[in-house]
């Protein structure tokens, strides 16, 4: 069963987008990012102040949704969601000059932490764990993920975050930077109405220049050779066909160590 972006306008100006997905603890399918995408890119045109990204039923996502795929198929289907919905929502975030904020209501990991790292502000509810899981999967991340890691968190820490594979305490992912706040499980809605009434009612001009100029800075910082960067995609790409990713996942799945084979 496919899974849905709830749709909502809880203040004057304000849309939130509720991630649902609860027999796979929300992760990111199809519909979902594709919503996530258009709900996005309306948002920038059509007089939206703010928008909140959440999930439903105490979680924010378990990332993507890869587990179910069969394995003649494996390859293909799971490089085409991360590689197409998955970028276009996270495009979409990038580029839209509505201040966004996401409220991490439970576990946000994989590329649910990437999609709320796309947000301009996170609020995460006390006690809640964040994690990055490509080395316990046997997964190459992408290096436009990375970077924004590397943005964020610097670079020893990014390292500890893909390479150990941990998951963190929300209070520890705020001392990183990964969160700008932690709020208790009764105060996090609040907070996050509370954080875009705010930045709705903030001038429309300064918000928009001042992400225009943000976007701008970054994106000066990210430009590889050409050749650097095929390679690094084609090295994701492989990733994709290899023996330990199916193995990764399954073994993730059932909770197992995983056996590595080393293609």
């Amino acid at each position: 069963m496919a899974g849905e972006l709830l749709i909502d306008e809880p203040l004057d100006g304000v849309r939130r987008l509720t991630i649902s997905n609860p027999a796979k603890r929300n992760a990111l399918d199809h519909p979902i990012l594709d919503g996530i995408a258009e709900a996005v890119r309306a948002a920038s045109v059509d007089g939206t102040r703010c928008l909140i990204l959440t999930g439903a039923d105490g979680m924010f996502s378990s990332g993507y949704d890869i587990g179910d795929i069969p394995e003649d198929v494996f390859a293909a289907e799971a490089e085409k969601l991360v590689a197409h919905p998955f970028t276009s929502a996270i495009d979409a975030l990038d580029a839209t000059d509505v201040p966004t904020v996401a409220a991490l209501p439970g576990h946000t990991i994989g590329g649910g932490l990437e999609l709320a790292l796309a947000c301009d502000l996170r609020i995460a509810r006390d006690g809640i764990k964040v994690g990055m899981p490509p080395a316990k999967l046997g997964l190459v991340y992408s290096h436009t993920g990375l970077r924004r890691f590397l943005h964020a968190i610097g670079e020893p820490r990014t390292r500890q975050l893909f390479l150990l594979g941990r998951n963190i305490e929300s209070r520890t992912a705020r001392e990183w930077g990964l969160l700008h706040e932690v709020a208790g499980a009764e105060d996090l809605e609040g907070m996050a109405l509370d954080w875009a009434a705010e930045l709705a009612a903030n001038a429309p001009l300064s918000v928009r220049g001042n992400k225009r100029v943000l976007r701008a800075l970054l994106s000066a910082e990210a430009e590889l050779e050409p050749e650097v960067e095929a390679e690094l995609i084609a090295l994701r790409k492989e990733c994709f066909a290899s023996d330990d990713l199916q193995e990764g996942v399954k073994a993730f799945g059932q909770k197992r160590p995983a056996r590595w084979q080393g293609r």
